[in-house]
């Protein structure tokens, strides 16, 4: 058994968003055949309490608050070292103390790294077999938030695309694998960083099916005659933000012309004021729930109208695996290994988006087909053993000098 070093940029767990899904997950998995060492920052007061639960599956958790103010001010030193802002925003002297001695006290010789930001951890020290999940191509995500914004942001997110390119490719460079989410941000990656290809590969993303499952029975928390479409997700993330905006402003006005008992719900943590702004007599913004599985067992269509989105969505894996008709954007279906048209609905613009609805809404017989499809997709297609499987091989291979516990 190896003792393992895991750096995650967020605490991972609870796993009740696409990150921490994603690394809760890699987490169970790694604790199977590993001890596992988790370093890991906290940006809410509230994940505190969360800590305990992943105790059982650590040999030792190091966990460094992050207040998310300070580290947007200390982020601008970026702007005078020439490097990426996203660096300094998650660099902490405690963490970097904890991984170094813990590194030389177990006798350490592999590092799986979540996001690549947590990478600059493990590459100060050569020792390290680094393997890296980069989840996404996050450098391309800030180069398309650029062409949405005005200077000085339209300057401040490209450079941050560039910088963070950079970064990316010399970490892929450096490590023995790196990892993303779907084949499509592989090859994204290859194109802007040809001299990686051969060593970058895809682990999709995968859902509990038996937890979101239309077999678990719900109450539904809808008013009865409503017909509720669904949006869940953290609605703090401006991707989110701006899919919610987009569709309350441009497709939920005609959407209650022709169905004014459609309403519109906002589920996630944390919506900022721009998102609390849309509630209204279409609009509903929950914030917070104890279980977001009610919300989609009872929804008329779950939507996901993402005009930024990389990799796969889990929002979308769980509204599919509770067997409901999901309309997204073409670039979340991108992500998502499916057929539209039978598993899900995907609509390039506003006018495709209401058309899809209302179809769904009309034709309650190709809507419920549309939702068994998806479900038996979800089911054959992803499970996250089957994914996360494919990680063993690259763990399980021998460092330099390696040195193993017993």
């Amino acid at each position: 058994m190896r003792n393992l070093l895991y750096l995650v940029h967020r605490l991972p767990y609870p796993p009740n968003k696409g990150d921490r899904l994603r690394s809760f997950h890699l987490l169970k998995h790694l604790a199977t055949s590993h001890r596992v060492f988790l370093g890991t920052f906290v940006d809410s007061p509230d994940d505190l309490v969360h800590v305990d639960a992943l105790r059982p599956l650590c040999a030792e958790i190091h966990v460094e608050r992050l207040d998310p103010t300070q580290a947007r001010l200390r982020s601008l030193t970026g702007l005078a070292c020439g490097e990426a802002l996203t660096l300094p925003y998650y660099r902490n002297r405690g963490l970097e103390a904890w991984v170094r001695a813990t590194v030389e006290e177990q006798r350490i010789d592999t590092a799986l790294v979540f996001s690549g930001a947590m990478a600059q951890y493990a590459d100060a020290l050569p020792q390290l077999r680094m393997l890296v999940d980069f989840v996404d191509v996050d450098s391309a995500k800030w180069t398309q938030y650029s062409a949405s914004r005005r200077w000085p942001s339209s300057w401040l997110y490209r450079r941050e695309g560039e910088r963070l390119l950079a970064f990316e490719s010399a970490v892929a460079r450096r490590a023995a694998r790196s990892f993303f989410v779907t084949e499509a941000e592989v090859e994204l990656f290859g194109r802007l960083a040809p001299e990686c290809s051969g060593k970058i590969e895809a682990i999709g993303n995968g859902v509990d099916a038996d937890f979101f499952s239309p077999a678990n029975e719900f109450s539904s928390p809808f008013p009865v005659g409503e017909m509720p479409v669904v949006f869940t997700g953290a609605m703090d993330y401006w991707p989110n933000i701006d899919a919610v905006t987009w569709f309350a402003q441009d497709m939920l006005p005609e959407l209650r012309s022709r169905w004014p008992r459609l309403r519109f719900y906002i589920v996630g943590m944390r919506p900022t004021p721009q998102v609390q702004a849309l509630a209204g007599d279409g609009v509903v913004v929950t914030g917070t729930v104890p279980d977001v599985r009610p919300y989609l067992q009872h929804a008329s269509v779950v939507t996901a109208p993402l005009r930024v989105a990389r990799g796969v969505q889990n929002k979308i894996l769980e509204a599919m695996a509770m067997a409901r008709p999901v309309v997204i954007s073409q670039a979340c279906a991108a992500g998502i290994d499916a057929t539209a048209g039978r598993d899900f609905d995907a609509a390039p613009d506003p006018g495709a988006f209401i058309a899809a609805i209302d179809r769904l809404l009309r034709e309650p017989g190709p809507a419920a087909a549309m939702a068994t499809a998806a479900r038996e997709r979800v089911v054959t297609r992803y499970s996250w053993y089957a994914h996360l499987s494919r990680i063993d091989r690259h763990l399980d291979a021998p460092a330099a000098g390696a040195i193993h516990a017993a």
